[in-house]
């Protein structure tokens, strides 16, 4: 199984954790990681990762978030094919940043784009080619 987190993804453990929903997202994202750092769980990586991760302000994120990349088994660079498959994501509605992640998933032969974006988990069913899921659905489904 191969899984593509999302910035979300990435940035949940550093949210205010006071919230229920943000403690347990975070808490199964890290599981997530911990899958991907033992080998069960393959983890794919874009270069719009690179892109926005670099623009994240905040120092301790940044770093801490590009280390991740050492562990994926799949990097994506962008390609006419990439830009193909986010063209056509955008056409059915959704942002230019989420289509490319989105299809950068797709081009990695994921299974499943784990975010906590709730406008792209309502759009699971109109992305052909990979689930789009929350960090706790792969615990609930008991997928690893």
């Amino acid at each position: 199984m191969t899984i593509y987190l999302d910035n979300c993804s990435f940035n949940r453990p550093f949210d205010d954790q006071s919230q229920p929903r943000v403690r347990l997202e975070a808490e199964a994202k890290l599981w997530l990681q911990e899958s991907v750092r033992r080998g069960a769980v393959g983890l794919a990586w874009s270069y719009i990762l690179d892109y926005e991760n670099e623009a994240n302000p905040f120092d301790e994120r940044r770093t801490t978030i590009a280390k991740w990349k050492r562990y994926a088994r799949v990097d994506v660079e962008e390609s006419p094919q990439v830009l193909r498959t986010a063209g056509a994501l955008e056409n059915i509605g959704l942002k230019a940043k989420d289509a490319l992640h989105l299809a950068c998933a797709i081009a990695a032969g994921c299974d499943y784009f784990v975010t906590t974006d709730d406008r792209l988990l309502k759009r699971d069913a109109d992305v052909p080619g990979v689930r789009v899921v929350d960090p706790t659905a792969l615990m609930r489904e008991g997928s690893l």
